[in-house]
Order: structure tokens, then sequence, then C-alpha cells
């Protein structure tokens, strides 16, 4: 397919096309349909009626617009002249090879998270977006949240000085999704590479993004999925199955960066214990937590003191935060600002993650 020269920065709306029809592509679509630079073109899914379905309800939502495509693959969608710039919102084991084939299209992707499940995967789209005149931009949602834009400019205005510490959590009671989330050669992992990634993507974006050298790394599968829980409420895969589990139910990891700094992460679907969410930085000249709530402190006059930002919400805000993002991959596949998460903001992630597991099954650290 010949390349296309990104959509220039006109008053026409940007042609989108989603390929995958699941609960990740609603946040999508739902942020696409709220942006008026943005117009849906078409929505793909291998289940060829729910990208009809899909492509309906879209279609439903803006009367007056041409309806909505409906594809039973991506590579059908790229055919479409009017899709300039894509959503892969796709099971995991297939972001590499789709986000190559729309990037040599010349079209931009926005990937959902993790970026792939293997570092040769990683590369592979690194390699196409140095080669193609669109641009990549992970989803990692948890970076547009308001409460992390508002800690993002106390950063970058070096109110926190250099982050030499980071301590980043997520544990879960009973929260495997079981199907192929929990299926190891579809997903690449569990929680680590679930939710563990967003996590590990926040503290290392707000400790400047340096360089992995070395990994300290654990796992446990003791727990399974839990499908016995029946009192708890719990988001299920779409294919669940409670024999289907090959992921680890906890890990965790020492992370050390060139330069010395640090960062400390433990994640879990199954755990004896209560649910936490926590993400803590510590600076030379202050510090922040991100989660569970927004929260600065320093030293002010040889008194330590704890600031409280007078935000809308000083926790995870999901809507915001995937109506940022996708703005922002409007504005990034225009050609108007650079991409916040391009794919080599993915490649570290998936480094660091793969040294995890890999740590893990040796019992050793791993020199990156």
């Amino acid at each position: 397919m010949a390349a296309q020269t990104p959509p220039a920065s006109t008053g026409a709306p940007l042609g989108v096309g989603v390929v995958g029809g699941g609960s990740i592509a609603e946040w999508h679509l739902s942020s696409y349909a709220r942006n008026p630079g943005a117009r849906i073109v078409a929505v793909a899914d291998v289940d060829l009626a729910r990208a009809t379905a899909r492509a309906a309800e879209y279609s439903a939502l803006s009367p007056g617009s041409e309806p909505v495509r409906a594809y039973g693959s991506h590579t059908e969608l790229l055919a479409d002249a009017e899709v300039e710039a894509v959503s892969v919102c796709t099971r995991n084991d297939t972001h590499s090879p789709i986000a190559v084939d729309v990037l040599a299209s010349g079209r931009s992707a926005l990937v959902e998270k993790p970026m792939a499940r293997t570092v040769a995967e990683a590369e592979a789209i690194v390699a196409a977006e140095a080669a193609s005149d669109g641009v990549v931009q992970v989803g990692y949602v948890r970076r547009w949240s308001p409460n992390a834009q508002v800690l993002k400019t106390f950063a970058d205005a070096g109110d926190l000085g250099a982050v030499y510490y980071a301590k980043a959590t997520c544990l879960r009671q009973a929260g495997n999704p079981g199907g192929w989330f929990a299926d190891r050669s579809v997903s690449g992992g569990g929680p680590l590479i679930d939710v563990g990634v967003h996590f590990l993507d926040l503290a290392w974006w707000f400790m400047g993004a340096p360089r992995a050298v070395a990994v300290s790394g654990y796992t446990s599968d003791r727990l399974g999925n839990r499908g016995n829980i029946e009192s708890l409420t719990r988001w299920k895969s779409a294919d669940y199955d409670v024999s289907r589990n090959s992921v680890e139910d906890l890990a965790g990891a020492v992370v050390r960066f060139e330069g010395g700094a640090v960062l400390h992460l433990d994640v879990s679907y199954s755990l004896h214990g209560r649910p936490q969410v926590g993400l803590a930085l510590f600076g030379e000249r202050g510090g922040a937590e991100l989660e569970p709530a927004l929260t600065l402190f320093t030293e002010q006059h040889d008194t330590i003191t704890e600031v409280v930002p007078h935000v809308d919400s000083r926790s995870f805000d999901i809507v915001p935060a995937f109506q940022n993002e996708i703005d922002g991959f409007v504005r990034a596949a225009r050609g108007l600002e650079p991409s916040v998460a391009p794919a080599t903001h993915g490649l570290e992630m998936t480094k660091i993650v793969t040294a995890v597991y890999e740590s893990a099954a040796r019992g050793a650290e791993i020199t990156l």
C-alpha cells in the first residue's frame, strides 16, 4: 500500500479508524466522538458482527454524517482511503503486526498498552515509526489524567528537583480478568504487563525517562484467578474461562537507572490483603504522591510542609484522561505537536517488563 502524507493542519476533521470493537475501543470511540477535530470513519474487528454493531452505534450518534463503516480485518480498514489515523485496541499479541501495517501505510497509530509483548515486537514498531510519515502514541492513559498533568507542571518546573526514588503500587485482591488476559502466550504476562506497566511508565516519565541499567524482579502464581470468589464483582474478559490461567498473580521489581535513580514496583491480580494503588516520587527539592491523591511535600522556612492542590480530581479520572489522550493523538497525527508517548517509550517499558520476568525466572538481577 502506498504511503500517505500526514494530514495537514486544516479545518477538516481527521478521519479515524479503530481496530478492535471491545471495551477499550469504546473509550477511544466515545472520546473521538467528542472531539470536533476528528471523524470516526470505520471500525474493524475479527468479529464482523461486533464491528458492525459499533459502527451502527456511532453512526447513530452523528446522524448528519456519512455512516461509520465496518470491516472484518485491519487490512480492509487500511484500504479505506478516508482513514487517516488508527487506534489499535486489540489483543496484545496483535499490537505489533497491526501497528507496523498502519505505519507502513503512512498513517499514525495510537497503540494500546502494552505496546508489545516482547522486545523484538517493540523494536519492529520503533523501526516502522522511523520509516513512516506517521507517528506512534502508546496508550499510557494515566499520563493524561488531570492529576498527572498538574503534577507534571510542578515536576517540569523543577519543584521536585531530580527524582532519585519512586514507589509504584497497584494491588488487586481478586482482579484477574481471565480469558486472553490470563493466557501468557497471548497477553505476554499477567498484572505486570497489564496494569503494572501503567505505573511503571508513570514513575519513569516523572523521573525524566532515564535509561534502565539493572532489574531485580520476582513473580508468584500461588493463588491463580480466584474464580471461586462470588461476593466481589470484577470485570471479566468476554472470553473468560475459570480453567484458563498461565500468568502470574503477583509481580514486583527494583529497577536501577543510569545516574543512580531507583524505582520499586509491586502489582497483583490476586492477593490476600487490602487493595492498594499508590505512586510516590521523592526528589532532591521535594516529593509528591500522585495516587491515591495528589499531594506535594517540600521545605519552607526550615519547616517541612505538605501542599494539597485544589483541583477537580486528585486521583486518576478516567473520562478526562481518555479524552485528553485522544485529543493529544489527534494533534500529533496532524503534525501539530510531537507524540507524548512515542514508540521508543514503549520499547523502554517492554525492555524493563521483559527483564522483570527474566530476573524472576533466573532468580538473579538482570543487567540491561
